[in-house]
């Protein structure tokens, strides 16, 4: 997540510059400062915030932020918390419910505005306690567009029940466990899993 303060902004312009074209910066991203992130080397800009205020998705907002950065460079990030049997988008720092529930219709409609999903477990995210693998089959069943599933992965049998329950159409990010953030998890190892992945789907 990129925080408001100046350090903040400054480390993700230095590493926006390091690696053009090969990261997506989230976090306080609007209408006015999209482009700013993507002329200084983001592939992607993730939103949440911007587009969803007081519980509901302002499609107006949205439309506005895809005709301005165009679709093809937006993630939307919907990640979400589990109540009365259902996936719901959660806001403010995932305090806040919206109005918006996760399923096909409504990742169908979504996928129209943007390149990718990024879904946070919430209820497990930052826990190092596994995967909501629900959660990730759901994505892997419903998403019509790639989507990036986030929380709770702690070992390379998490990573792979993901590619499991996901059917191969869903992605992972791993944060905490890792080494280089203090974690269990060998970050080396990590890619390594990954490119074995990629070379059985080039094969």
């Amino acid at each position: 997540m990129l925080g408001s303060d100046h350090a903040s902004r400054l480390t993700a312009f230095e590493a926006l510059l390091a690696w053009p074209g090969g990261l997506q910066l989230g976090g306080g991203v609007t209408t006015d400062n999209a482009m700013e992130y993507l002329d200084a080397g983001a592939s992607h800009v993730i939103v949440t915030s911007f587009v969803f205020r007081e519980g509901q998705l302002e499609e107006d907002r949205l439309k506005a932020l895809v005709k301005l950065v165009g679709k093809q460079r937006l993630v939307l990030d919907l990640s979400c918390r589990q109540r009365d049997g259902q996936y719901w988008v959660v806001t403010d720092r995932w305090q806040r419910f919206s109005s918006l529930s996760l399923g096909e219709a409504s990742l169908a409609e979504l996928a129209g505005s943007c390149d990718e999903f990024l879904v946070h477990g919430v209820d497990v995210e930052g826990m190092q306690l596994g995967i909501d693998e629900t959660l990730v089959e759901l994505l892997g069943k419903w998403s019509p567009i790639p989507v990036t599933y986030a929380g709770g992965a702690r070992t390379l049998d998490d990573l792979q029940r993901v590619a499991g329950a996901g059917k191969g159409r869903v992605d992972i990010t791993v944060g905490s466990a890792l080494d280089i953030y203090g974690g269990q998890l060998p970050y080396a190892k990590v890619v390594e899993w990954h490119r074995q992945q990629q070379q059985g789907v080039a094969a």
